[in-house]
């Protein structure tokens, strides 16, 4: 081996090494921007040890090609943190779509002339081409939904799951012809469009209350993607990296349904979220408590405990900043403020954590589920600002509910409960909360950012403290 190629490999090596302390650093808040850091890193090495390839005897396209990347890639890292859900989508869409160019571009040039090739690589060739097909098409879906530029709710039809089987059963089929017959170009295409098929089929019949749960299974699918092209290529540190991508991926999901006490079936073939017409029909005769910025301060003010759960609310009203203003305002009283984090809350895994990061949040306030739920009977005050179904007590009490066993925050159970929320329409899920029709409820309708606002300018001049 050569000096350049031993040390191609030793750059390629500690990539991998970086890739896999940025997952495990992943895991917890304090270490997350470590975690980044080492993944940058880990990719521009991983980056110029490719560049630095024998093979590559004409750099002209891939210059063409880093700059086609970065005009579009900087304006998509400078999105919102509320559309970081859709951006995610985004990048699964674009990498999903490499791999399916790559393969195409392997069997074309290496594979197709080759009537002895090797039954292995054929064989994680089809993978590579039929999974990078449809998270391409199945992330483009899922932005569209995150977006709302594609209905939110379910789109059905009769037979769907039949006709979806159907399709990825004949992918797979194709796919035993190409491998059995590597000559046979003409069925590589057929394998791509059914599978760019099959991936729009696969998302359009789930709801938004599931995102969380298709974005972290997309991820799996583009890592495992990626790991098949490692294979085809022969690149030890692509099969690294997408093996960790997938099957972090895949163990996340696993996580999220659990959360939601839901198996990968009913995920993505129980159309959940649509509306419920006999939960709408029930909450004609029920009536709601309301209350005003002032009234909500005053409550608030004279509380010794209080817990904000963020939702996606918060998200769309891009309050986070906000509300950290409120965690300021609240704690200067001397009040113990926390804030109650569900797995499933928003649009992806993560995004409350995310978004109060990014207001500066300290993390040790932020708490999980399983830790918060027992604290909320001592809690004075529950401040829920857009979370709906993680919050929805039929989840415990109604066995008739789609939500029935999935876990919640157990606001509840708090003296004093409020809800920021612009309407009485059901959350994602498509079912009505019995916690808004409480005695102890009280809804603080209007836009998040505005009202949370009004409070800490009610408390700002109020004062005081215990």
């Amino acid at each position: 081996m050569s000096v350049q190629a031993a040390t191609i490999e030793f750059v390629y090596l500690l990539a991998s090494v970086l890739f896999i302390l940025s997952l495990k650093w992943m895991s917890a808040p304090a270490t997350a921007r470590r975690s980044i850091r080492a993944a940058e890193l880990a990719i521009v090495l991983a980056v110029v040890g490719t560049l630095a390839e024998k093979g590559i005897v004409n750099y002209q396209w891939i210059v063409i090609g880093l700059v086609l990347g970065s005009i579009i890639g900087v304006p998509l890292g400078m999105v919102q943190m509320t559309a970081v859900p859709q951006r995610t989508a985004l990048s699964h869409a674009f990498g999903a779509l490499c791999v399916t160019l790559v393969g195409t571009a392997e069997y074309f040039g290496n594979l197709h002339e080759a009537a002895g090739a090797d039954k292995f690589r054929m064989t994680v060739l089809c993978v590579e081409l039929i999974l990078g097909g449809l998270t391409f098409t199945g992330s483009l879906m899922a932005a569209g939904k995150l977006q709302e530029v594609l209905p939110q709710r379910p789109i059905l039809y009769k037979g769907q799951n039949i006709i979806n089987f159907s399709t990825f059963g004949v992918a797979i089929l194709l796919a035993v012809l190409l491998i059995l017959n590597p000559t046979w170009s003409w069925v590589l295409p057929l394998i791509i469009l059914i599978a760019l098929a099959f991936g729009v089929m696969l998302i359009i019949p789930i709801g938004g209350a599931d995102m969380p749960t298709v974005i972290s299974l997309l991820n799996s699918y583009a890592g495992a993607s990626a790991a098949a092209m490692g294979f085809v290529v022969g690149s030890k540190l692509l099969i690294v990296a997408g093996a960790l991508d997938g099957s972090s991926g895949f163990i996340l999901s696993v996580i999220m349904c659990k959360a939601m006490n839901r198996s990968f079936t009913n995920v993505l073939f129980g159309a959940f979220g649509q509306v419920q017409a006999s939960a709408a029909a029930g909450t004609e005769a029920r009536t709601v408590r309301s209350a005003t910025p002032e009234e909500a301060a005053d409550i608030l003010g004279a509380a010794s405990r209080v817990v904000i759960v963020p939702g996606y609310g918060m998200a769309v009203a891009q309050a986070q900043h906000k509300v950290r203003e409120l965690f300021d305002s609240l704690t200067k009283r001397g009040i113990d403020v926390k804030f109650a984090i569900h797995p499933v809350a928003g649009r992806m895994p993560g995004h409350m954590n995310v978004l109060l990061a990014e207001a500066d949040v300290p993390y040790d306030h932020m708490v999980d589920m399983d830790e918060i739920n027992g604290e909320f009977a001592q809690t004075d005050v529950a401040l829920i600002i857009g979370a709906n179904d993680v919050t929805n007590p039929a989840a415990k009490t109604d066995p008739s509910s789609p939500i029935f066993g999935m876990p919640i925050l157990e606001t509840d159970k708090a003296r004093t409960v409020m809800v920021i929320k612009r309407s009485m329409s059901p959350g994602f899920a498509g079912v009505d909360n019995p916690l808004y029709y409480l005695d102890k409820t009280l809804m603080l309708f209007g836009d998040a950012k505005s009202f949370v606002t009004q409070i800490v300018s009610q408390l700002s001049s109020s004062g005081g403290g215990h």
